[in-house]
């Protein structure tokens, strides 16, 4: 049982109007892993992103003069490792798009230098955007960013490097606009969907050496401020971590993330979790399944949380469908781009689906980005989005992103996304990467 004292400010307004018992004041995460969600609405025949011309006469255009590649790549404070393995540097191709008025917008392709999570990699990443979808862009002009699909629909997945194009568009079409990128999401959110200008936000622990050392990571990021707590297992690093953690901290908001290290036959040792009052299980079977995870959910108390599985607004109306699904983490770069992701946000909205934002432990562009949609109203869990000093020092960007007292994070104060890129950093970067080149004939 959780008490709702220092209970985030968003997480309460979630727990209070749905899973809230009587006088005592607490919130029963298992009376929340039970409840059932509704049915699935059916879904719009027109996207939302496609505003009224009444509200949209005010905003003002963009051409696309030129868009710019920078991939780098840049040291964590400490590696991270989960079931696909250690990671100790992010790589990233950053995308400076500048239209011909001169604004420039800035978006992250958060990949990885092999295919693990996605399918995509630097190398991929920088051959589609150069060579297809960058040209398509050029030259046009969008009235409104939620335009962006239709000028690539051409070309198939990589949405990794769609969503990294995209995310420059709307951070310029914001700064055209003199709006804060989040402002800017609010506008094409459903009717009443306005910026909170912050969002509550988790943390996440990779696997560790022991289980000593994880209960003190755990401690650490609680002693900083952070209000949930989620711990990357796989096979055969589940079960102890789980009670080790539970038994040392009984009250906290506690997770688990198998990045799809599992099969359906591990059901029987899956549900054994149950008894550690988690918040969910994350993408606990294949990344590209959707029907076995139903019948998972269908033996487990625990809520399953789809990542990898939901790459778009159609896969989560099937997981919907057929019981696969209890919470959503939302990955901009995994579904392809924000416009996307405002389809998969009303669809949440609309079926009271539980909903936060997840990261790809991206720098202060992506970050920004990321917390900007974040902010809005119906994301009601916390976001795996860290303050800044969690992976880097330093970023690429200024101001720094840092963790608020009540387990928050503010959005950017400024236009688009509100932090700016320090050119002389982002030049040691991309010498890194080309120092550090991983694949045959050279960067």
């Amino acid at each position: 049982m959780l008490s709702n004292i220092d209970f985030p400010w968003s997480l309460r307004k979630l727990f209070c109007a749905k899973f809230y018992k009587g006088k005592s004041a607490c919130y029963n995460l298992v009376d929340f892993a039970h409840t059932p969600l509704p049915p699935p609405s059916a879904r719009s025949s027109s996207f939302r992103g496609a505003a009224s011309s009444e509200k949209d006469d005010d905003l003002k255009p963009i051409t696309i003069k030129s868009v710019q590649l920078h991939t780098v790549l840049l040291p964590y404070l400490r590696p991270f490792e989960t079931s696909f393995g250690a990671e100790t540097h992010k790589v990233a191709v950053l995308v400076e798009l500048t239209t011909e008025t001169g604004v420039v917008g800035w978006g992250e392709c958060s990949i990885e230098l092999w295919p693990g999570y996605g399918h995509e990699t630097a190398e991929t990443a920088t051959h589609i955007l150069s060579e297809f979808l960058a040209p398509a862009v050029i030259g046009e002009t969008l009235d409104h960013p939620t335009d962006f699909p239709t000028l690539i629909r051409r070309f198939r997945g990589n949405h990794h490097a769609r969503a990294g194009l995209e995310a420059a568009v709307w951070d310029a079409f914001a700064k055209r606009n003199d709006l804060r990128l989040t402002d800017c999401f609010a506008h094409y959110a459903p009717d009443g969907h306005k910026t909170e200008g912050r969002a509550t936000v988790g943390v996440s622990i990779g696997i560790q050496d022991s289980l000593d050392a994880t209960l003190a990571a755990v401690s650490a990021r609680l002693d900083q401020g952070y209000c949930r707590i989620k711990l990357k297992i796989k096979r055969g690093w589940d079960i102890e971590v789980a009670r080790a953690v539970r038994a040392r901290f009984p009250d906290i908001l506690l997770m688990l993330d198998a990045n799809s290290d599992y099969n359906i036959g591990d059901a029987e040792h899956l549900a054994t979790l149950d008894q550690f009052n988690l918040l969910m299980i994350e993408q606990p079977l294949s990344h590209d399944d959707i029907y076995q995870h139903g019948v998972l959910q269908s033996r487990m108390a625990t809520r399953i949380c789809l990542d990898e599985s939901v790459k778009s607004a159609s896969d989560l109306l099937v997981a919907l469908q057929v019981g696969a699904i209890g919470i959503l983490n939302l990955k901009p770069a995994r579904v392809g781009g924000f416009s996307e992701c405002l389809e998969i946000y009303r669809i949440c909205a609309e079926n009271d689906l539980p909903l936060w934002i997840g990261g790809m432990l991206e720098c202060g562009i992506g970050r920004s980005a990321n917390l900007s949609f974040a902010a809005l109203p119906a994301v009601n869990l916390p976001s795996d989005i860290s303050a800044t000093d969690r992976y880097f020092d330093p970023d690429l960007t200024e101001p720094p992103f840092a963790l608020d007292g009540d387990s928050t994070l503010a959005v950017a104060d400024g236009r688009g996304i509100g932090v700016d890129v320090q050119r002389d950093r982002l030049e040691v970067a991309k010498q890194a990467w080309r120092d550090n080149y991983p694949y045959g004939g050279g960067a």
